[in-house]
Order: structure tokens, then C-alpha cells, then sequence
């Protein structure tokens, strides 16, 4: 299996690793600054500015897999990985380049199951970065892991939709530029195929009845200015042309919507965990601790040489799967998917701990990117499915598929 950049990807890799050196970086504390100092839900001056130059670079949508057509910049999933990871290395960064979450997501099922008149009114300015999304599908009352629990009702009413209901952690509804969600509910309740009781619907967020509550914190971070919100739907009545591809069609769009993601997710993982060696490393070599610098300690070698072999191995499964999935589409590559999605996240937590471990004290605080990516990466052990949902289904498939060949 090859590995090996492609020209054009080492090309893009340089490019944007020059971008992250010189524009990324040195900003980090200034964008930190600007959130804290102005509208909370507000985008960061700097980020706006950084926008213009990413554009300007061509350094922009690089996330649509080349199938897309018109909508992509021609990359693969394999091709994209590593620029993925890249951009993981600060919390922020892939907003500025267009490849952030929710909005990868939100624009790929625009374009692989919108219709020409809603991808004209939200899926280009989505690609020209000039409004943000949501995603709304977990709800607080309900165990939202298994997506056939969702209760919020879809009701057809003449040329309408009605929603109701209440969901959470809705990533990016309080910023004050997303204009649009994609909402999961039942359209079909009673229907005897559980799984194609939802549906998907386009659901401008200034539509009345829509309310957002607050935003919800993870570990005390509300990840401002995305934020996670919490939102009620009540009566909110929308045009029924707002229907994506039709109903019950909605857990069909999630599986599409989720398998890319999760690569982007466990690449940006990967990204974030490299830079958190590089910080070990440093850190190590900088600091003495009982007379010899902590770089001498055998505890704290080995903690390193583990950490650096388990980034390696879930990068390598991560392209794996991305692989995979360009040569057979998302099915194919549903077991490796469903190894990533437990692996990366797990890996880093783990090495992003032992980070702030060799680091002390200033491991915990705001002087470090470490913890509030600890935060991040602990989020993503739930979000696109929690572990035990994929340790479940990976482990029925292989039992399965091993009985099958032992028949």
C-alpha cells in the first residue's frame, strides 16, 4: 500500500505548512484574545482576515472528495488526510481554510443529496465561507447513540413541515453567522423499519419558534465562537421544498455525511496529538528536574517513544481507511472507519495527558494548547458516534463475517 505523496499533495502540504508558520501560530494568542475581549459569538477579527488569505492562496475547500464535481478542489480522501492533519495541530485553524466542522459535513450532503435550488441558496455561500451551519441531531433526552431514539417530531402540514422538539450540543448554532441547520426528526414514527423513520430538513436558524437556549460546555469551555448549543423547535414551520432528498431518507444522508467526517475528525486527531510530541519533546529537553533534564528520565522517554508509535499507527489506519474509501466507497471501508473512530480519539487523549503530565502545572492552563485540546479530542470519543457504538458494530461484523467463512 502506497503512501507516498502525490506531487500535487506535497506541493499543497508545503504550502499550507509555510501558511501555518506564518500566519496560524503566531496568531494563536491574538484570535484567543480577540474571543475573549469582544462578542463572545462573534468570529475572530483575525480569522476573517486569515480567511482572505487562505482564498487568496488557494488554500480553500480542500475537503470535497473528487467527486463532487464543480463543488470540489479535486482531492481525494487519501490526498486530503494529510492536509487534515495539518490543520488539526491548532484548535482553529481549519475554519480559516474552509475545512472546519459542522460545515465539511453540512456542505457534502449539500452536494452529494441537495436539490439545484437548495444548494444555490445555502450551498454556496457555504463554499464562499460567508455563512456557517449547524447539525442538529442529539437530543438530551433521549440516548441519541442510537440515532432511531431521536424523538423530535417532522409533521407534514399542506405545503409545510412542523418541528418540534429540543436537542443539544448542536456545534456552531450560537455563532452569529450560521444561517442554517440540518435537522434530524421523525417524519414516519410508526414506520415498521425503524430506520427509516427520519428524515432531514433545512431549517434557517432565524425561523420563528426556533429559540437557542445556551450554550453548553464541554470540561467549561463553551468553544466560543462556535459554541454547542441547546435549542427548542416549537410549531417552527418550514417550507416543505426544505426537505432533503425526501422522507425517511434521513439515516440514508447521516451514513453519507459521517463516513468522510470521520476521517477528518481522526486526521485533525492525529495533527493535534503530533503537536502535543513536539511539545513533550521540547518541553523535556527544557526542563530539569533532580539534577538532569526531564529528557534523561527513563518514565518520561518511554512516555515519548509510546506516544510517537501509537500517532503512527492510527495515522496509518486513518489513511488506511481513507483509502479505502476512495476505491470502494463509504460501505467498504465501514469496518476501518469504525477502527479509527475508536482508535485516534483514544490515542489522543492519551497522549495529550501525558503531554500535560510533563508539562506540570502550565500542562492545565491557558499558556498551553494542551488542555483545551484534551477537551476536543475528549469530545470526539462521543461525537460521530460514542466508542461502544462502533466497538458494537465492528465487533458484530467481524464475528459475522468469520462465521461466514467458516460455514
Amino acid at each position: 500500500m502506497d503512501f507516498e505523496y502525490s506531487p500535487k499533495v506535497q506541493a499543497l502540504r508545503e504550502q499550507l505548512l509555510a501558511f501555518m508558520d506564518e500566519h496560524i501560530y503566531p496568531n494563536e494568542a491574538l484570535v484567543q484574545q480577540q474571543v475573549a475581549e469582544g462578542d463572545r459569538w462573534e468570529p475572530a477579527a483575525k480569522i476573517g482576515e486569515l480567511k482572505v488569505l487562505a482564498k487568496e492562496a488557494g488554500l480553500w475547500n480542500l475537503f470535497l472528495p473528487k467527486e463532487y464535481g464543480q463543488f470540489s478542489a479535486g482531492l481525494s480522501n487519501l490526498e486530503y488526510a494529510p492536509l487534515a492533519e495539518i490543520m488539526g495541530r491548532v484548535i482553529w485553524s481549519s475554519e480559516v481554510f474552509n475545512c472546519s466542522a459542522p460545515d465539511t459535513g453540512n456542505m457534502e450532503v449539500l452536494a452529494r443529496y441537495g436539490n439545484a435550488a437548495q444548494q444555490e441558496e445555502w450551498l454556496v455561500p457555504l463554499l464562499h465561507g460567508e455563512i456557517r451551519s449547524a447539525f442538529a441531531m442529539t437530543e438530551p433526552a433521549v440516548a441519541s447513540s442510537d440515532a432511531t431514539n431521536i424523538e423530535t417530531a417532522i409533521v407534514r402540514d399542506g405545503d409545510d413541515y412542523v418541528i418540534n422538539g429540543r436537542k443539544w450540543y448542536i456545534s456552531g448554532a450560537c455563532n452569529n453567522h450560521t444561517k442554517i441547520m440540518i435537522v434530524m426528526g421523525k417524519t414516519d414514527p410508526d414506520n415498521d423499519n425503524r430506520h427509516q423513520q427520519q428524515s432531514m430538513i433545512l431549517v434557517p436558524l432565524d425561523t420563528d419558534g426556533v429559540t437557542v437556549l445556551r450554550p453548553m460546555q464541554v470540561f467549561g469551555y463553551d468553544d466560543a465562537p462556535e459554541g454547542h448549543a441547546e435549542i427548542i423547535f416549537e410549531d417552527v414551520r418550514i417550507p416543505a421544498s426544505n426537505m432533503l432528498l425526501g422522507e425517511g431518507r434521513g439515516f440514508e444522508i447521516a451514513q453519507g455525511r459521517l463516513g468522510p467526517g470521520r476521517i477528518h475528525h481522526c486526521m485533525r486527531l492525529v495533527g493535534m496529538a503530533q503537536r502535543a510530541l513536539e511539545a513533550m519533546c521540547i518541553r523535556a529537553d527544557s526542563r530539569v528536574a533532580f539534577g538532569r533534564p526531564l529528557s534523561k528520565q527513563q518514565s518520561i522517554r518511554e512516555d515519548i517513544a509510546k506516544s510517537a508509535c501509537e500517532i503512527e499507527q492510527a495515522r496509518l489506519l486513518t489513511m488506511k481507511a481513507a483509502a479505502r474509501m476512495d476505491d470502494g466507497g463509504n460501505k467498504a471501508a465501514k469496518e476501518l472507519i469504525s477502527m479509527i473512530k475508536i482508535v485516534a480519539p483514544s490515542m489522543a487523549c492519551t497522549v495529550l495527558d501525558r503531554a500535560m503530565q510533563i508539562h506540570g502545572g502550565g500542562g492545565l492552563s491557558q499558556d498551553f494548547f494542551l488542555a483545551h485540546a484534551y477537551a476536543a479530542a475528549r469530545t470526539i470519543r462521543l461525537a460521530d458516534g460514542p466508542d461502544q457504538v462502533h466497538m458494537m458494530q465492528l465487533g458484530r461484523n467481524l464475528c459475522a463475517a468469520t462465521a461466514a467463512l467458516n460455514k
